[in-house]
């Protein structure tokens, strides 16, 4: 079975939790993916990573137990074409606006005659053409997450669903928030009803649903809701953070002992 499938079909309640790569650095990867995560997501769509470095970031956590998936720029066949021989096996399409679109994703990771994908025995997918089976059994092995981003998208949630296989669909809270006239806030509370009616929508339909969260806080806002897998924030971002965090924490400590040192008072340990 594919990896990311199994994830959501053992998580048993507790919707597995991801990641954002963005620094398109694998040794950053590496040790992200050795952090805990379940899942972590490749970016090429707001990212600096290019192809090769789509390959460098596979081999980088390849040895973990993070289940990698690819979000690709665009929905482009040759793009997805690419990504696929490079090795990934779950892939996420971002801004994807109607069943047509979501239908043209998933034939683009499709061999014939369920697709239009091009064969080539050359690719790291196929283990640069030493597994014979590979052209066979690769089109069951793959997941497609399709990432709905405006009002208009998810209004037609249901017929892009019921795509053939569209496995899994995906928020995307800042552009999903942005067409509904609240730029820069995700969590205005009318995004979030929205996204709970998404969340209830997918229910009736058998599929999994998933989000992007910043903030520890809003991730678990989005698992009482009852979203199927989760991310929080991005390998940068968890880096700034915890960058700032040091550097405040810090500057606290210098100006408590500037305060100790103009007022002539110690604390019992100095004492």
């Amino acid at each position: 079975m594919n990896a990311f499938k199994h994830l959501l079909s053992a998580a048993g309640g507790n919707p597995p939790i991801g990641t954002w790569i963005c620094s398109a650095s694998p040794l950053v990867a590496e040790a992200v993916a050795h952090a805990g995560f379940d899942w972590g997501l490749i970016d090429m769509e707001h990212s600096p990573t290019d192809m090769m470095e789509v390959v460098h970031l596979l081999q980088a956590v390849a040895s973990s137990r993070m289940s990698p998936v690819v979000r690709v720029p665009c929905n482009d066949a040759v793009v997805i074409k690419r990504v696929l021989d490079a090795g990934a096996t779950t892939l996420m399409v971002p801004f994807v606006q109607d069943a047509g679109e979501a239908a043209a994703a998933v034939a683009a990771t499709r061999y014939p005659p369920e697709g239009v994908r091009a064969m080539s025995a050359s690719g790291r997918a196929s283990r640069f053409g030493t597994d014979p089976t590979y052209f066979r059994t690769a089109n069951r092995g793959l997941t497609v997450i399709v990432q709905l981003e405006t009002v208009q998208a998810v209004g037609r949630l249901e017929s892009i669903a019921a795509v053939a296989g569209v496995d899994a669909i995906f928020l995307g809270p800042a552009d999903l928030s942005a067409s509904m006239g609240h730029v820069g806030h995700p969590t205005h509370p009318e995004v979030m009803d929205l996204m709970t009616d998404v969340v209830r929508r997918c229910k009736t339909l058998g599929k999994p649903v998933g989000a992007f969260g910043a903030t520890p806080e809003v991730v678990a806002q989005y698992r009482a809701i009852g979203f199927d897998f989760v991310a929080i924030s991005s390998d940068l971002g968890l880096l700034i953070r915890g960058a700032r965090d040091a550097v405040a924490a810090l500057k606290t400590q210098e100006r408590m002992h500037v305060h100790t040192l103009a007022t002539g008072t110690h604390t019992a340990t100095e004492r």
